[in-house]
């Protein structure tokens, strides 16, 4: 049989205290296999300043946040001095729609008794069963294809997390919203162990 043995990081615990491990394991397997590309999930920028560090100055990193009113209407978790000091650092940040939210999880949160779980909720879902930082990494790596800052169908760094922080880093083939189902995780890095 032909293949490769490779090593998994796993966390007793899912969250943010496992970001500092999350992001050494990340960077070393991305200089291994000379990825060009990281995606983190970050609503405050701590995350990505992290992750600025940790990978090489060749890596573009992109960091994708929450969405303007993800918490309350009209705020933005990350501010422009942020946004700023991290562009100046080098890394793109995108703030949007999340991929698997829109229009579904306003047809979930409707108030009148008409709501319920549509298409990519359920998908969602379906991605959390193997953990919170997994669908986390699949869907920013989606939603930064879709904003045209990683490439569709190469290798990248797609780096999630259950809360704050990092505690999932896979290798995958992102594909663009509309051939969501062409993505390709092609190596889980490191995550939780039993989920969250």
């Amino acid at each position: 049989m032909e293949g490769t043995r490779r090593e998994i990081g796993y966390w007793e615990k899912a969250g943010g205290e496992n970001t500092g491990a999350t992001l050494e394991l990340a960077a070393a397997r991305a200089r291994e296999l000379g990825l060009a590309h990281v995606v983190v999930a970050s609503n405050t920028g701590a995350t990505a300043r992290a992750a600025l560090a940790a990978f090489e100055r060749s890596v573009r990193v992109v960091c994708v946040t929450h969405s303007v009113g993800f918490r309350k209407p009209g705020e933005d978790e990350m501010g422009d001095p942020v946004r700023r000091e991290l562009a100046a650092g080098g890394a793109a940040v995108l703030t949007t729609t999340h991929f698997f939210a829109g229009v579904d999880r306003a047809l979930r949160f409707l108030q009148n008794g008409q709501g319920g779980y549509h298409p990519a909720e359920v998908a969602a879902m379906t991605l959390r069963i193997l953990g919170q930082g997994l669908k986390v990494a699949v869907e920013i790596a989606t939603m930064a294809a879709d904003a045209g800052l990683v490439p569709v169908g190469r290798e990248v760094m797609a780096i999630g997390g259950t809360g704050r922080g990092a505690d999932t880093a896979v290798v995958l083939r992102a594909a663009h919203g509309q051939s969501f189902f062409g993505t390709r995780v092609v190596e889980i890095v490191c995550m939780p162990r039993g989920g969250e």
